[in-house]
């Protein structure tokens, strides 16, 4: 069953458009890696003083997912992750949640 690997973060006031510019101009490398089924970054609702985020990557496996974050593709996606940019949009580090699939339905 597949495996979903998630990233919630909170973003300060006024940084929204920033935070998903930097998304959507990142080299992510995850096409090219073994396992890799799809990615979306959800906006969510506001919470107090933050606006709530979460990457959401669809594996093909748990096993697929570790290789990832062993692997060079992982280590040049996040390069950059604690920039100054991410520092100054963020409330603080990024809550990672990690859910295997038990029931799937299309």
């Amino acid at each position: 069953m597949t495996f979903i690997a998630m990233n919630r973060f909170q973003v300060k006031p006024g940084h929204e458009a920033e935070f998903e510019r930097m998304w959507a101009e990142r080299e992510s490398h995850l096409a090219e890696v073994p396992g890799f089924r799809e990615f979306r970054l959800l906006k969510g609702p506001e919470g107090e003083g933050h606006r709530l985020y979460s990457s959401h990557v669809i594996w093909e496996s748990r096993d697929a997912f570790d290789a990832w974050t062993k692997s060079e593709a992982f280590r040049a996606a996040h390069k950059d992750a604690g920039n100054r940019t991410t520092r100054d949009a963020l409330m603080g580090p990024p809550q990672f949640e990690g859910f295997e699939t038990v029931l799937e339905e299309h």
